[in-house]
């Protein structure tokens, strides 16, 4: 019989009404990173630690423009990093913080249908556009140094 998922695990998560969610449906509670974080370094006591692929999935419009302004990306990007600034006051070894994705990518089990990047890509001519959370990102990381 054919795997129609390819392999995949799939679970189903069932969230109260109300609560924030990107596009692809998964809620988003920076409060449960710092917390995760936190717990992290009080149970396993590990020397650093790295966030990675932190990101989140929005339907991208580009405007008249040629802009890409992807506000709930950007609101995102700096909650989740307030949680991050939160779990290393708490005492978490925390030395870096690598956002999901640089680019629109091919999604395993979505394909080209989510857009995760902080950069948009014209799938069809490989076009890049910095995105504003590309933009805030980039700001934000020049402000660090």
């Amino acid at each position: 019989k054919d795997d129609a998922d390819g392999g995949f695990l799939r679970t189903s998560v069932v969230l109260p009404e109300g609560r924030e969610r990107t596009y692809f449906g998964w809620e988003v509670a920076p409060h449960g990173l710092t917390e995760l974080l936190t717990r992290i370094a009080r149970e396993y006591r590990p020397a650093e630690m790295y966030v990675t692929e932190n990101g989140s999935c929005y339907d991208d419009q580009v405007e008249a423009d040629g802009s890409i302004d992807d506000v709930k990306r950007r609101d995102y990007l700096v909650r989740h990093l307030d949680a991050v600034k939160a779990a290393r006051n708490a005492g978490a070894p925390v030395k870096g913080y690598f956002a999901w994705s640089l680019l629109d990518n091919f999604e395993w089990s979505e394909g080209y249908l989510r857009r995760f990047g902080i950069a948009y890509v014209d799938f069809k001519t490989q076009q890049r556009t910095l995105k504003l959370s590309g933009k805030w990102y980039r700001d934000f990381l020049g402000a660090q140094r």
